[in-house]
């Protein structure tokens, strides 16, 4: 972004952890990890938006966005939908409602996590 590379939060996921320093690697992070890689090496490119609702960045400086396939697939859902990450529902959000009916679809699904 204006040359410089950044670190993107997806807004309203939440996946286990795979590399928070001085904690262990969390059930199913790995997969939810390979999975999101792979999504996004499939396609190359992805197309990046801010939410209206949300702040631009987190507490850690990452920049917030949705992430959304050339298809047209918004990432943070599908991830949500085929249960590699749980709904992060703790600050508002336009797609806050959306996202908790999906993950709560994939619980009644059995789907992963």
């Amino acid at each position: 972004m204006n040359g410089g590379v950044e670190i993107i939060r997806f807004i309203g996921v939440d996946t286990p952890e795979t590399h928070k320093p001085n904690t262990p690697v969390e059930c199913y992070g790995p997969e939810a990890a390979a999975h999101t890689k792979d999504v996004i090496s499939k396609f190359g490119k992805v197309r990046l938006q801010a939410d209206r609702l949300d702040t631009n960045r987190d507490r850690y400086g990452r920049l917030l966005r949705y992430v959304y396939l050339p298809d047209g697939t918004l990432l943070d859902e599908q991830i949500i939908q085929q249960g590699y990450g749980f709904a992060y529902l703790s600050f508002p959000f336009s797609k806050k409602d959306q996202f908790a009916a999906d993950q709560q679809a994939a619980q009644s699904a059995r789907l992963r996590l």
